[in-house]
C-alpha cells in the first residue's frame, strides 16, 4: 500500500468510497452522492487553500483510502485548526489503512504549522472513534440529534489531536 498525495486521476476512486460512505453509512452526513468531477474541484479547492488530499493506493493502483483536512472554522482567530476526514474503500477496511492515512495527515498538518486538529464522528461509529483515541485524540465534546439521516437523529462527538507544545500562537512549532 502506498500512502501518496491526490492526483486528479485518483478522483474516480475517491468518489466511489465517498459515494459508498453516503449510501451505506452514517461517516458523511450528506445525502446526494458525487461525480469524479465534484472530486476534482474538491481536491483543486483543497490544493488551493493549502491544505493535502493523501490517497492510499493498493497493488493494482485503485484508490483503498483518502484523508484532507481544510479549515476548522474560517475566522482568523481558528488558522492554527483543522478539522478532518479519512475514509477507507468498504473492502479494503481492518487492513490498517485508516492509521497509516492519519499518521501522513497527522505529519502533513504538523509541517503547516498546525496546533490543533479536531475530528468529529457520528457517536455510534465505534471504529472511528476507537481508531483517533489510539492515535491519541482525545474527546472533548458530544453533541446529540444535532444532524439526520436515514430517518434518524445522529449524535456527533468530537474530539481533538493537539499536534505541538507551543504555549502561544506566535511561538515556533515544537
Amino acid at each position: 500500500m502506498t500512502i501518496r498525495a491526490a492526483e486528479e486521476t485518483d478522483a474516480a476512486g475517491i468518489a466511489a468510497i465517498y459515494n459508498d460512505a453516503v449510501e451505506h453509512t452514517t461517516a458523511i452526513w450528506n445525502e446526494a452522492t458525487v461525480d469524479a468531477a465534484n472530486r476534482i474541484d474538491w481536491i483543486r479547492g483543497r490544493r488551493a487553500a493549502g491544505y493535502p488530499v493523501l490517497v492510499a493506493v493498493d497493488p493494482a493502483g485503485r484508490v483503498a483510502g483518502y484523508a484532507s483536512f481544510g479549515d476548522w472554522r474560517a475566522f482568523d482567530g481558528y488558522r492554527h485548526t483543522v478539522e478532518h476526514s479519512v475514509y477507507v474503500r468498504a473492502d479494503a477496511r481492518g487492513a490498517g489503512i485508516g492509521p497509516r492515512l492519519m499518521r501522513a495527515l497527522i505529519a502533513e498538518a504538523r509541517d503547516l504549522g498546525k496546533h490543533v486538529m479536531v475530528a468529529g464522528i457520528e457517536a455510534g461509529n465505534a471504529g472511528s472513534i476507537a481508531l483517533h483515541e489510539r492515535l491519541g485524540f482525545a474527546r472533548v465534546g458530544f453533541m446529540p440529534q444535532v444532524g439526520t439521516k436515514f430517518g434518524r437523529w445522529l449524535d456527533l462527538v468530537f474530539l481533538q489531536l493537539t499536534l505541538d507544545a507551543r504555549e502561544r500562537p506566535g511561538d515556533a512549532a515544537r
